[in-house]
């Protein structure tokens, strides 16, 4: 029996040992931005508990990235969401914002509402431009 179980163990080593990645192996992951579409709207209170201003550079992320981010809770204002920075890209053109509050409207997972001042440093007119598509965000 003890030959038996020695054989199946040696075996085993091999057959691990012949498919195991080499070495040198390196991923061909790449990191990927975040993807979305871009809106303005006129804040007040946020999910996060914090007033804000049309002035600030501040973002509300889609209702369910809000929820479903790691460590929300029932009580919004204490989700680690609120207060994260990220660095939205638009055509050659870049703002970095704090999440504190939450987006309605926003259908995408990756969508994000701007306040006016913030969504100026992508676009010039955003009035007349509405609703921005191909928004590229990272965390920082």
């Amino acid at each position: 029996m003890f030959k038996l179980s020695a054989l199946v163990a040696f075996f085993t080593l091999w057959v691990v040992s012949a498919f195991a990645l080499p070495t040198n192996f390196t991923s061909h992951l790449e990191a990927r931005s975040n993807v979305g579409e871009g809106t303005y709207f006129d804040p007040g209170l946020g999910a996060c508990g914090i007033t804000n201003v049309a002035t600030d550079y501040i973002v509300a992320v889609s209702t369910a990235l809000f929820n479903s981010y790691p460590g929300a809770t029932t009580n919004p204002n204490l989700n680690p969401i609120c207060n994260k920075r990220l660095t939205a890209n638009y055509n050659g053109r870049s703002v970095t914002v704090a999440v504190t509050d939450k987006c309605y409207g926003c259908a995408g997972l990756y969508d994000l509402d701007f306040t006016i001042s913030a969504i100026q440093q992508l676009v010039d007119d955003p009035v007349a431009i509405g609703r921005i598509t191909g928004v590229s965000w990272d965390w920082i």
